[in-house]
């Protein structure tokens, strides 16, 4: 379980940028950064760096941030950021990166040129396999060094097992304390752990922060078909007093035939805490039905789960 390690592609100027492994080591905060990527480590880090003082700029290969994740989710997320100031640019790769006396020049593939003083790439981990001697006792990986295992996470030299983001698989820390659980149980305690992969929340601590668990939109409907969307959109209530413009976003997939619960999805302060409540309902297999039939905490974001009542 050695995990991942940050990569940067191969791009002239690439040793004038900094990855999450330096980025807590910098000799000094720069007033201006650039961030190529649009996973979780980079709209993390453009809300740290912003919070921070720091002018910052996303740039993304895409037409969004977080592909993967819930449209409406992915959009929320961009406008809420892009209030605060932070700026994105789109479709954009970077060609190369010049340094001079005053700082850094990234060029795009479109022709455009960005000054600035730092860049950050958050352009995705590969496994951490390299320079362990697999190689040398045979053990089988794939084209980016993900270790080969079986539903027991056992390579094919049996002696030797791998799990977590060594393995490339659903790449979080619980997952992998989870597999780890499981093998160990297999091991030790005679008993056939299976890991059940469906339904794993996940939080992506972005500003204002991301919870989800279940279906997106786009894959309920691909999977069932006919499905209800309860969506909704407001400002907390202890933002009124304050003044401040941050808004929330939680939404629900309900299977039409059934009424069961299939994905939830958060934008808003406290998201992962409160999803990761949501994620134990819908591993119950809960229904719309529950929720209604549930009582809210007043006044609080959560109790918008079990108020809403109007579906498109």
């Amino acid at each position: 379980a050695t995990g991942g390690w940050p990569f940067v592609p191969e791009v002239e100027g690439k040793e004038h940028v900094v990855t999450s492994n330096e980025i807590f080591n910098l000799p000094k905060l720069p007033s201006q950064m650039v961030i190529v990527g649009g996973g979780y480590i980079a709209v993390e880090f453009a809300g740290i760096m912003h919070g921070l003082g720091v002018d910052v700029t996303v740039f993304e290969r895409g037409p969004k941030v977080l592909r993967g994740f819930d449209e409406d989710v992915r959009d929320f997320l961009i406008n809420e950021m892009t209030k605060k100031g932070i700026k994105f640019m789109f479709n954009t790769s970077v060609d190369k990166i010049d340094m001079q006396s005053e700082g850094l020049t990234v060029h795009t593939t479109t022709g455009n040129t960005v000054p600035t003083e730092l860049v950050m790439y958050a352009t995705g981990r590969v496994p951490n396999s390299r320079r362990l001697g697999l190689e040398a006792v045979g053990v089988d990986m794939d084209e980016v060094g993900a270790i080969k295992v079986n539903g027991d996470y056992q390579t094919n030299v049996p002696s030797i097992y791998a799990l977590g983001d060594v393995t490339n698989r659903v790449n979080l820390t619980p997952v992998a304390t989870a597999e780890g659980m499981a093998l160990v149980n297999k091991l030790y305690a005679g008993k056939n752990s299976v890991m059940d992969y469906d339904n794993i929340p996940t939080a992506v601590f972005s500003q204002p922060s991301i919870g989800t668990v279940g279906l997106t939109e786009a894959k309920a409907r691909e999977k069932y078909k006919d499905i209800d969307v309860y969506k909704s959109e407001f400002k907390p209530m202890k933002n009124t007093l304050s003044g401040a413009t941050e808004r929330t976003l939680m939404k629900m997939l309900v299977v039409r035939s059934t009424d069961k619960v299939v994905g939830m999805h958060m934008v808003g302060p406290d998201a992962g805490e409160i999803i990761q409540g949501m994620a134990v309902a819908i591993r119950a297999g809960a229904t719309k039905a529950t929720f209604d039939s549930t009582i809210g905490i007043h006044p609080t974001a959560a109790e918008e789960f079990v108020t809403m009542r109007n579906s498109h």
